[in-house]
């Protein structure tokens, strides 16, 4: 059975959708079997993993509103052996349209079970908010994967995404645990760097991942060209960083 793991961080632009491409992208030229789910409404996981938002027929949103089945609603990715269910942004619409649904956070979680079988890891991305679109996420998954960028206000609304994971354990799915924490966008020239590192291993009692992945032009560039970081520079820091985070991940013992 295939292990799922949700990227999660409220707080925008920390590296989340980075993760979710790059981890995804390694674990797939690991030989990993991969399923992405994009549940972020923006859809730069889609376009990173190069597949054009405009000519996919069914998303993750005519998933959860039972429009499709979650055959139909794959799509093959660039990276062999990485498959992706697409979104865009008619997603941002579900949150209103599932109010009053019967068992709505549930509704991916029952998608992705007939399926998961046939896959090593199932990578879902989610949006940059606790919202349906995210509780469905955590409901589906067996882990929750957190980047942290290495800034000041890193520990800043963690504690409410420890408390929403906490909540979500206790009331809809009680096998969720916290994946681990990774660190996003460190710059080795500053200090700060290093102490938000630091700060953070100090206060917070979760796994916290060896792998720091840095601060990257590359990592940057990547997204735009439609690549994950191992095909567009394969020997560059960023590509280094994400395939020892895919070691990390696939010898993780839960």
């Amino acid at each position: 059975m295939g292990r799922v793991i949700a990227i999660s961080n409220q707080k925008g632009g920390v590296g989340k959708t980075t993760t979710a491409i790059n981890l995804s992208a390694c674990l797939a030229e690991k030989g990993k079997r991969v399923l992405v789910i994009d549940m972020d409404p923006q859809g730069n996981t889609t376009s990173g993993l190069g597949i054009e938002k405009s000519k996919v027929e069914h998303t993750s949103y005519e998933l959860l509103m039972d429009e499709t089945t979650i055959w139909e609603a794959m799509t093959p990715s660039i990276v062999q052996g990485l498959t992706v269910i697409a979104s865009d942004r008619s997603l941002a619409g579900a949150e209103i349209e599932l109010i009053g649904k019967d068992g709505r956070e549930y509704i991916l979680k029952k998608e992705v079970d007939k399926v998961r079988d046939n896959y090593d890891f199932v990578i879902i991305d989610c949006p940059p908010s606790l919202n349906t679109l995210t509780v469905n996420a955590m409901t589906t998954a067996d882990t929750v994967l957190v980047p942290i960028q290495c800034e000041y206000y890193a520990l800043e609304g963690l504690s409410e995404l420890i408390y929403t994971i906490d909540l979500v354990k206790d009331r809809l799915n009680n096998s969720l645990q916290i994946e681990g924490v990774v660190f996003t966008m460190y710059d080795a020239r500053t200090c700060l760097s290093l102490q938000v590192v630091e700060n953070v291993k100090e206060n917070l009692h979760q796994n916290i991942y060896k792998t720091i992945i840095p601060r990257n032009v590359r990592l940057a560039e990547a997204p735009s060209h439609g690549l994950p970081i191992n095909l567009y520079e394969p020997k560059s820091a960023g590509a280094d960083g994400y395939r020892s985070l895919a070691d990390e991940v696939i010898n993780r013992e839960l």
